[in-house]
C-alpha cells in the first residue's frame, strides 16, 4: 500500500519527524521522498504550492500540508490502531492546545538558542528554558503527556529531543539540571520504536544545525 501514501521529507526537520512517527504509530507503510530545500521537487512545489514546505503527505493523489494537520489526517483515517488523539472532546481540545503551544513556542525559540550569540542567545535561552518548565508542569507525573497513551502532543514536542546536544552545547546550559522532568519523558519516548526509528542521532543533527548556523548567525 506504499504506493497509496507518499511522504515529502527532509531528515532533519523535527516537523517530518512529527509525520514519521504518527506513521509509525499507525504501522502504515509510505514511501519517503526526500526533499532538496534547496532545489524543491516539482512535485513539493505542485503539492504544496502555498509555502512550498515540507511535509507533505500525500494520501491517493491527494496533499495534505502543515505537520500537526498531518498527523491529526493520520490519526482520523487510520483510527483502528493506536489513537494519538482522546476520544473525550475537552481532553482532545486540551491535547490540541499544547500541540499549538509546543508548535509556536518551541522551534522558533531553540533556533535562536543554537543559532545567535549575545543577548538575543541569552533572551531566547531564559524563555526556551520557561517555555520547557511549562510543558514540565503539564507533564506533572504522567507517563506520556496524554497520561499512560502517547499521544499528540507527545509527538509534537519529542523531535526536538533530537536539538539537546545541540541546544547544550551552544547554548551553555544542562536540560537534565534545567528540565529533569522532561528528559526523562523524552528518554521514555526514545523507547518506543516508532520515535528512536525517526529521530535523527543529536551528533548528526548537531553537525547539521552548526552549518545552517553559519549562514544566519548573530555575532555578539
Amino acid at each position: 500500500m506504499a504506493d497509496e501514501v507518499v511522504l515529502l521529507d527532509f531528515w532533519p526537520s523535527p516537523f517530518g519527524m512529527r509525520v514519521r512517527i504518527a506513521l509509525a504509530e499507525k504501522g502504515i507503510d509510505y514511501e519517503p521522498r526526500e526533499e532538496d530545500l534547496s532545489n524543491k521537487s516539482p512535485l513539493l512545489l505542485k503539492m504544496n504550492p502555498v509555502h512550498k514546505q515540507i511535509p507533505v503527505l500525500i494520501h491517493k493523489g491527494r496533499p495534505v500540508c502543515e505537520s500537526l494537520i498531518i498527523v491529526q489526517y493520520i490519526d482520523e483515517v487510520w483510527s483502528h490502531k493506536a489513537p494519538l488523539l482522546p476520544s473525550d472532546p475537552y481532553h482532545r481540545a486540551h491535547a490540541r492546545f499544547w500541540a499549538d503551544y509546543v508548535d509556536k513556542k518551541i522551534y522558533s525559540t531553540g533556533k535562536l538558542v543554537w543559532g545567535t550569540r549575545g543577548e538575543i542567545q541569552e533572551a531566547a535561552k531564559k524563555e526556551l528554558i520557561e517555555c520547557f518548565r511549562l510543558l514540565e508542569n503539564e507533564l506533572g507525573d504522567k507517563t506520556y503527556f496524554g497520561g499512560e497513551t502517547f499521544g499528540i502532543v507527545d509527538v509534537a514536542l519529542i523531535p526536538f529531543y533530537s536539538w539537546f546536544y545541540a541546544l547544550e552545547t551552544c547554548g551553555n546550559l544542562c536540560m537534565v539540571k534545567e528540565c529533569p522532568r522532561l528528559v526523562a519523558w523524552a528518554k521514555r519516548c526514545m523507547q518506543r520504536e516508532s520515535v528512536s526509528k525517526s529521530l535523527p542521532d543529536q551528533y548528526k543533527m548537531y553537525d547539521f544545525l552548526l552549518e545552517l548556523r553559519k549562514k544566519f548567525e548573530i555575532h555578539s
